[in-house]
């Protein structure tokens, strides 16, 4: 079993990282991490003593004084190093820098400086370092206006604010999923490069982000619709954008109803998109569900009974409950990262119709048990 730590584990990265690491249990044990172990040099050397490998991903991206990015940058560095050699470790070490290197300004020039003082430490210690050279990274989860413009977008586009597009730069882009998986290939393979360049997955302009972004606002967020899921990146970014909406206020959606002589007819799932529709009846006081998924995107509809939905992103005790009630049906969609379940609250059946946007696939299924 490999022992390993994350700096910055709570921030953006860390957390997917943090998160992608234990649900692989089987082969590593994560190394909990808090920010004050800078602070104290005695839990710092502690520990470096525990761990096989670290991927040093704290670091200040923003400041209003920029000579304080990049003396913060180059000091975290500093004692994290100064620790492996009090202590005599020689873990494997990984280190996020980024493409910014190539560019004149402080957080570039900062994370240039890391990338040489770890391969200091790795030519005088003998030990294994890998420096990644990582491009702009976009995912849920990443605070807007500090991690990347997607985020900014997102938050924008779901709390009723106007975008404004600042320069229409081209972007390599690499959502947050795919760039943990490569630092988990990486951990596991032990592979040791000083310029490991990790290649972008998506490149687009940034009034291309914003128009598809527009786009999942108007279909989903004002008209319910699911938009075409089938393109990666697309998914990706639409993922991404869910995670902004504060569920707690836009849920429960109501659905569209038509009654006439012959009875009522509820239109359940509007998409431009493929997936699985499943039907379930459930008794009374009985749960289902509590899992979550990483990729899939999921509607719970309710149209007789009464239901609770509740949904809890993972790593947060934070608990959403959701009332509905099949006489005026009604349906929650499940963000990634967000263990959810359904419970029959009522006196008869729940009758609950599912959309999700995958076939059910046994070798790959995305599903993960986890308790709300």
């Amino acid at each position: 079993m490999l022992r390993v730590g994350i700096t910055g584990q709570a921030g953006f990265i860390g957390t997917h990282l943090y998160n992608y690491l234990k649900i692989r249990k089987e082969e590593i044990v994560v190394i909990p991490f808090h920010d004050d172990f800078f602070e104290q040099q005695s839990k710092l050397e502690k520990f470096v003593r525990e761990c096989d490998t670290i991927v040093h991903l704290a670091a200040l991206n923003r400041h209003n004084e920029p000579q304080t990015i990049y003396d913060t940058n180059v000091k975290l560095v500093s004692q994290l190093t100064a620790s492996l050699d009090k202590t005599g470790s020689r873990p494997h070490v990984l280190f996020s820098s980024s493409t910014q290197e190539e560019r004149n300004n402080v957080f570039g020039k900062s994370k240039l400086e890391g990338r040489r003082l770890f391969s200091e430490w790795a030519e005088r210690s003998g030990g294994l370092f890998t420096g990644m050279i990582i491009p702009n990274v976009f995912g849920p989860f990443g605070n807007p206006y500090y991690n990347s413009v997607i985020a900014t977008f997102s938050h924008q586009l779901t709390h009723n604010e106007s975008p404004r597009i600042e320069i229409d730069a081209n972007l390599n882009l690499i959502y947050v999923g795919d760039l943990v998986k490569t630092i988990h290939f990486l951990i596991t393979n032990r592979l040791g490069d000083r310029e490991f360049r990790v290649q972008p997955t998506d490149e687009a302009k940034v009034s291309e982000l914003l128009s598809l972004l527009q786009s999942f606002k108007d279909q989903y967020l004002e008209h319910g619709i699911i938009p075409d899921l089938s393109d990666p990146f697309e998914r990706n970014l639409f993922n991404t954008f869910v995670c902004y909406i504060d569920h707690s206020k836009y849920f429960p959606y109501f659905l569209s109803q038509h009654d006439d002589d012959r009875g009522r007819f509820v239109e359940t799932v509007k998409l431009h998109s493929g997936g699985q529709i499943s039907f379930s009846t459930t008794r009374p006081g009985i749960t289902r569900g509590n899992h979550f998924h990483t990729r899939k995107a999921e509607r719970f509809a309710v149209i007789k009974g009464k239901a609770r939905i509740q949904i809890r992103r993972i790593g947060s005790d934070e608990v959403i409950d959701f009332k509905l009630d099949g006489s005026n049906p009604s349906y929650v969609d499940m963000p990634i990262w967000h263990t959810h379940n359904i419970t029959n609250i009522g006196d008869d059946d729940l009758y609950t119709i599912f959309w999700i946007s995958e076939f059910y696939n046994p070798n790959d299924p995305d599903t993960f048990f986890e308790q709300v």
